[in-house]
């Protein structure tokens, strides 16, 4: 199950970068701004599930301390 969790956190934490990229691309050569608005609104709800299932991790793993 925490192998699992592993996984799926970093791929959230991945997703979150490829929205961040995307939406400053999106900036930096003028796109639509409701274009740029949407992905950064994406970005927060990605960043959100990101810190929630790296709090389940730890949780779950007990966050790292010797058993």
């Amino acid at each position: 199950m925490s192998t699992f969790l592993t996984y799926l956190t970093l791929f959230v934490m991945g997703l979150v970068a490829i929205v961040l990229i995307r939406g400053l691309a999106n900036m930096l050569k003028g796109g639509s701004g409701n274009k740029s608005n949407k992905l950064m609104q994406m970005r927060i709800v990605l960043q959100a599930v990101a810190i929630v299932l790296i709090m389940l991790t730890l949780w779950v793993t007990g966050g790292g301390r010797p058993s």
